[in-house]
């Protein structure tokens, strides 16, 4: 049966996610949870609303039993996608992995694939992408946004005109070259194959070590805006890039405040009379225990089996699974680790930043940051 559209989502493996310790210790990034559901589980709820499109396939280099709870879980979620795993047999690099695939992908003649970086949130605009595919037919679609200046370089940086045909695109430049960026979310026409078989081709003639894996970025994007076959469809909406751990409280807010402002907005807490005061976009699980007189939000998610204490005060914040939260004291940009223990009269802060993946460290000096607290945390 012909299928119109499949989806590929890149995970990574275990060798990467260092930047997003400690939490990466316990969990891997891409089931990291981030207002109420996992970072991979905003991909689907995207992708579930494409008409035509039926199956999404999870392509990475994780242990096969890294996903399989998850993958079941998303059969009952989301009952019209089959969603499957495909470990490659050593990192490929992104658009390795994808060719190393390309049977399974094309199985079922999809026309269109997407293709998603998992460590990205944003509105996934996909129908308008779809929409703008259809009116140019290059051979790709990237979703693109702008970005402030002075962070743009640690992107895929490009210059399009405007009918959107990207005339240069470059991946990290050393030198400015556009506040336009990548955004990681990609519709390819499946004829695109045979562009990624050339640019091995290549690879393999200039002597360039094809075992060092196919990079998207560089060694197909960058071709395809050469030869006037990559094309962009911009976006206002938010976008976030989900690197370092304190990334992750970014990403929460900018997926609350979408549910605050949509038709998801049921899945937030709400003040009640004989409940605790909740202040903008708030998620809190149904088997927490929050006291009355606790003051939550705004941007805050709470797991699951949390207990919350009296006259506590959380902002801007993720709290994981079976943490305790003591009387009294004060989460504030923060993200607390699994089974943690935050005594009363405690204050756990860090500071509001500005550039969600900035390092923790630079030039031997601490940088503002949100602070983490890892699995098994006990705060006194």
């Amino acid at each position: 049966m012909t299928q119109l559209y499949k989806a590929i989502i890149l995970v990574g493996g275990p060798s990467r996610a260092t930047r997003f310790r400690p939490l990466s210790l316990d969990v891997p990034k891409p089931l990291f949870p981030v207002a109420g559901q996992s970072l991979i589980s905003h991909h689907l709820s995207a992708l579930s609303k494409i008409q035509g499109l039926q199956e999404v396939l999870i392509v990475g280099f994780f242990e096969n039993s890294v996903f399989q709870r998850f993958i079941e879980e998303a059969a009952n979620a989301f009952p019209d996608l089959h969603v499957k795993y495909l470990r490659e047999y050593q990192a490929l690099g992104t658009a390795g992995g994808i060719y190393h695939f390309r049977d399974e992908i094309l199985r079922g003649n999809p026309q269109q694939f997407f293709v998603m970086h998992v460590d990205v949130a944003c509105s996934f605009p996909l129908e308008e992408m779809m929409k703008a595919h259809m009116r140019h037919r290059g051979l790709c679609t990237m979703l693109s946004t702008k970005i402030a200046r002075e962070h743009a370089h640690k992107y895929g940086c490009l210059v399009a005109n405007q009918d959107n045909q990207v005339l240069h695109y470059v991946e990290k430049p050393e030198a400015f070259i556009s506040d336009l960026i990548s955004c990681g979310v990609y519709l390819f026409d499946a004829a695109v194959f045979n562009e990624m078989k050339r640019a091995i081709d290549i690879k393999k003639e200039t002597g360039d070590d094809y075992n060092s894996g196919l990079s998207l970025e560089r060694d197909l994007l960058r071709p395809l805006s050469q030869e006037k076959k990559l094309y962009i469809y911009r976006t206002t909406d938010f976008w976030k890039q989900i690197k370092t751990a304190g990334s992750a409280i970014a990403a929460n807010a900018a997926y609350l405040q979408l549910y605050f402002n949509s038709k998801s907005k049921g899945k937030l807490a709400v003040n009640k009379p004989d409940g605790p005061e909740i202040i903008g976009a708030v998620y809190i699980h149904p088997s927490c225990q929050v006291d009355p007189t606790a003051k939550i939000g705004p941007n805050v998610s709470i797991g699951p089996r949390v207990q919350i204490g009296k006259g506590v005060r959380i902002k801007d914040a993720i709290i994981l699974d079976n943490v305790t939260v003591g009387h009294a004291s004060c989460i504030l940009h923060s993200v607390i680790g699994w089974n943690g223990k935050i005594g009363a009269w405690a204050r756990v802060e860090g500071s509001a930043v500005t550039d969600d993946n900035e390092e923790m460290m630079k030039n031997g000096v601490k940088s503002q940051s949100i602070t983490i607290l890892g699995n098994l945390s006990n705060i006194k």
